[in-house]
């Protein structure tokens, strides 16, 4: 049988870890003046360079998702010289940013001069091939937001690339690249699907994480 949340109300839960687990989700995410009032409320020690690298890693994350890919490596480079030349797959997404931006604003034959200097030489990885094919193939249409691959001009799919980025340049600073809150969600998850796989011939329901949040 699932547990019942009732069993667990009496368990005494560490104020300090709850301010830990808030403060990993600010930091995490740029939220420099929330990080500012919850240390002062607190009384938390602050960590250490904490709102300077987090005020770096903001306007990368800023620059990402508003599509200005250029000035992401640019400053991605200033505050992890190496992360790019190692991390591939990472560079490839921030420089397609940049070539989505140029067919959006109709700059077709920049577009095109700037894959075949800097994406192309992506081709040469097998991975990299179908990204690439889809990439190109938005140069076929003359509204490339009602074409197939209209999903690599939203929001969602920068937002998508400024969070890889995010937690790229967290780690390379020796830094948590998922949050203690993500952590502990997806440790939740993990243990409450088993309990249901283990008890599956009783006929509880499956588990659901929404429902667990609600109960």
């Amino acid at each position: 049988m699932d547990v019942d949340p009732r069993h667990y109300n009496h368990v005494a839960i560490n104020d300090n870890d709850v301010h830990n687990i808030v403060l990993s989700y600010l930091v995490h995410n740029c939220y420099k003046e929330s990080v500012e009032s919850f240390v002062a409320s607190t009384g938390m020690k602050q960590p250490a360079d904490c709102l300077e690298d987090m005020e770096k890693r903001k306007r990368i994350f800023h620059c990402a998702v508003e599509g200005n890919a250029l000035k992401a490596i640019e400053l991605t480079e200033q505050l992890a010289p190496d992360l790019l030349g190692k991390n591939k797959e990472l560079h490839f997404d921030l420089l397609s940013l940049h070539f989505v931006e140029l067919v959006c604003s109709k700059k077709c034959t920049e577009a095109l001069e700037f894959a075949q200097n800097q994406l192309t030489p992506f081709g040469k990885v097998e991975k990299y091939v179908s990204k690439l094919e889809d990439f190109m193939a938005l140069l076929a249409y003359e509204e490339p937001e009602k074409s197939p691959m209209f999903h690599l001009l939203s929001l969602d799919y920068r937002q998508q690339v400024a969070d890889s980025l995010n937690r790229a340049v967290l780690a390379h600073s020796n830094l948590p690249n998922y949050t203690a809150m993500e952590r502990l969600i997806q440790q939740t998850t993990v243990v409450r699907q088993s309990i249901s796989e283990e008890n599956a011939k009783n006929g509880p329901p499956p588990f659901s994480l929404k429902d667990f949040i609600r109960s």
